[in-house]
Formats: C-alpha cells, sequence, structure tokens
C-alpha cells in the first residue's frame, strides 16, 4: 500500500490553455473550492501571465466537482491558526491580496468568463460577478451571507450588490438571500444561463474560436445559452423596495415583521441571528457606497478597512467560532443588540488608519 504522506499534493489551482482560451481551475472539490491565501496568489499571477500573453484572447475560470464554483474565502483559517502565528497579519495579508485580485478581475483587459456552477457564495461572487461575462446553471446557488459571521459582504459587493435593482442588493446583504439561475438573470448579476451538462462543450467551442476576441466570446455563450425562467426574487421587489428603503435596520426589521410571505420570514430570522454591528456597518456600506459611483478601487478600500477592523475586533472571530468552528449556532455578540451599536461603533469601522501606509493600495 502507498504511504499516504507520499502522495503529492493536488495544485489548488490549475491552468491550461486551449486555443487562444486561457482557463483557471480552482482545484479543492472536498473544500467546495473555498479560497486560500495560496489560491489567490496563484490566481493572481495566472491572470498576469494570460493579460500579457497575446496568443491568448480570453481567459475562463470554472471550479473542479459538480457541488461549488466557490463557497468563498477560507475564512476559518483566518481565525483557527497555530500558536505563535500573527492570525492579523495573516488575515491583513489575505484581504489584501484577495481584493487586489477582485479588482484584476473588475479591470481585466480581455473577456473574462465565469462559470459559476455549483455553490458561489463570499469569495466566490468577488471572482465572478465583477465580469460583464457571467454563466450560470440549474445548480447555482449564490449567497453573501456575511452579516451572520460577524463580518459584511466584501469582495467588492459594494458595487456588484449595489448593480441590483432598488433595494435588492441592500436585502441580499443584510440577508444573505439565496438566489438561483432565473434570479441572477432578472438582475443583471448573469449574463447567460447554460445547463450544467453543456459547459463543457461551451468550453471546447470556445477553445475552437480561431480568434477569440469579445464578439466570438458573446457568440458562442449565445449559441449555449438557454431561457432562465422565471424568477422567484422579482415578484418580492415591490416589498423588498418598500421595506429596504428605511434608513436603520431596526426600522426595517419593523417591516419585515409586518410581512407575512415567506420570502420576508426568512429574512427576519436571518437578521435575528445576525451581528447587530455587521448589519449595521453593511447598511452605511451599500448606502455610501453609491456614491461612488463607478469606482470600485474606492470601494475596495473602504472594505478593506472594514475587514482589518472585523478582524481586530470580537464578532468576526466568534461568529466563526459559532457557524464554522464548534458549530452550535450560538455566536455571543459583542453588543448582543442593536440599540447598543452607536454611531460612533459604526463610525470607527471606516475610520481611515492611523497610518496611511496600512491603507490598501493597487500599485
Amino acid at each position: 500500500m502507498t504511504d499516504p504522506s507520499l502522495e503529492p499534493i493536488p495544485a489548488e489551482v490549475l491552468v491550461e490553455t486551449r486555443g487562444g482560451l486561457g482557463i483557471v481551475t480552482l482545484n479543492r472539490p472536498k473544500a467546495l473550492n473555498a479560497l486560500s491565501l495560496g489560491m489567490i496568489r496563484a490566481l493572481d499571477q495566472a491572470l498576469i501571465a494570460f493579460a500579457k500573453d497575446d496568443a491568448i484572447g480570453a481567459v475562463l475560470i470554472r471550479g473542479a466537482g459538480e457541488k461549488a464554483f466557490c463557497a468563498g474565502g477560507d475564512v476559518r483559517a483566518l481565525v483557527v491558526a497555530p500558536e505563535g502565528i500573527d492570525k492579523g497579519r495573516i488575515a491583513r495579508d489575505f484581504f489584501a491580496e484577495e481584493y487586489r485580485l477582485n479588482l484584476r478581475i473588475h479591470n481585466f483587459p480581455k473577456p473574462f468568463v465565469a462559470l459559476i456552477d455549483g455553490v458561489t457564495m463570499g469569495g466566490g461572487c468577488g471572482l465572478s460577478l465583477h465580469s460583464p461575462l457571467v454563466v450560470a446553471t440549474e445548480r447555482t446557488m449564490v449567497a453573501m451571507p456575511e452579516t451572520v459571521l460577524g463580518l459584511f459582504p466584501d469582495v467588492g459587493a459594494t458595487w456588484f450588490l449595489n448593480k441590483c435593482p432598488g433595494q435588492i442588493g441592500l436585502c441580499l446583504g443584510l440577508t444573505g438571500r439565496r438566489l438561483k439561475a432565473a434570479d441572477l438573470k432578472a438582475v443583471g448579476l448573469v449574463s447567460h444561463v447554460v445547463p450544467s451538462s453543456m459547459l463543457d462543450a461551451m468550453v471546447e467551442a470556445l477553445a475552437a474560436v480561431p480568434k477569440l476576441h469579445a464578439g466570438s466570446v458573446k457568440r458562442v455563450l449565445d449559441a449555449h445559452g438557454v431561457d432562465a425562467g422565471p424568477s422567484a426574487l422579482l415578484p418580492d421587489q415591490a416589498a423588498i423596495d418598500r421595506i429596504f428603503a428605511a434608513d436603520s435596520i431596526e426600522t426595517i426589521i419593523k417591516g419585515l415583521e409586518a410581512e407575512t410571505a415567506p420570502w420576508a420570514v426568512e429574512a427576519l430570522h436571518t437578521i435575528r441571528r445576525a451581528s447587530p454591528t455587521s448589519l449595521k456597518v453593511t447598511l452605511r456600506q451599500l448606502r455610501d457606497g453609491r456614491a461612488l459611483g463607478p469606482d470600485i478601487a474606492a470601494m475596495l478600500r473602504i472594505e478593506y478597512r472594514l475587514a482589518v477592523h472585523s478582524v481586530g475586533g470580537s464578532d468576526f472571530p466568534e461568529g466563526v467560532r459559532a457557524i464554522l468552528v464548534d458549530k452550535d449556532n450560538k455566536p455571543a455578540w459583542q453588543p448582543p443588540r442593536l440599540d447598543a451599536v452607536d454611531a460612533a461603533r459604526v463610525e470607527s469601522f471606516f475610520a481611515p488608519f492611523a497610518d496611511p501606509a496600512d491603507e490598501l493600495s493597487f500599485s
């Protein structure tokens, strides 16, 4: 029998070229392709190389396995680290490099196709929803559930959630509501819906194109796309717009309490489980972010401040413990109630760092 310790460790990111198509595959299927810092670095280097390679006309990103594109950043590793390891430094490096990768994808100079076949949450959204070419399938499930972890919707969610019509983006950010392919197409977060059984054929069709460019890539995606079907989200928009237009979490909760629709009952349940601080930080983050227009770099700099302050606080480590480590689902939030989260506490998350050198840079 082969000694397992001698078996090679599979690469967590696979990089290949097929014709003029560069392909990167997240390769941690047993962990639902959750992003490690090593994966972030490998992805960044691959995209830099593909951008410079004149033989590459387009890039495609996908996840290994049939369950997930990417279930998010491996935040458990940021909290559970061996003794002697500077967890704060690891977390700062993780978020800084992840957000730089998000910006690279947002501004990628060649067509960038994201196949989000399966679970796509948190960091997985940051690897995909920044592109105008996102392909969902019948297995796709997208969510940003950070508030129940004591965090906030990051990886550029300030931009892509605010792309959604009306107050839908704010609702998604506060409640982590799960979206299927039809919902994503309806709110403009994906460009195409393709059956999962057709993805390999679509990739081969892209690889066979003699000259890949924006037009030829779109033609291939259009040829494989199908009708998304009716959205379960859009019928709720009128109520969502009315309730989530409120200027405080407390008022939003009152609005949800007055609703009997299943989506509102579920949203209320999630909000009551979430970190009170995270809810108020997220409300301000997404509302203020609208004023930044298309300045994604400015949004990511603010998100980096929020991330560093969150890691250094009590709720994020506690949320990871309760949800991902001990799995008792009983986080002890500090403070435990919304009325104890004052404006000064929220402001402290957005405050610039004392040393300007600590701000997120993109050089």
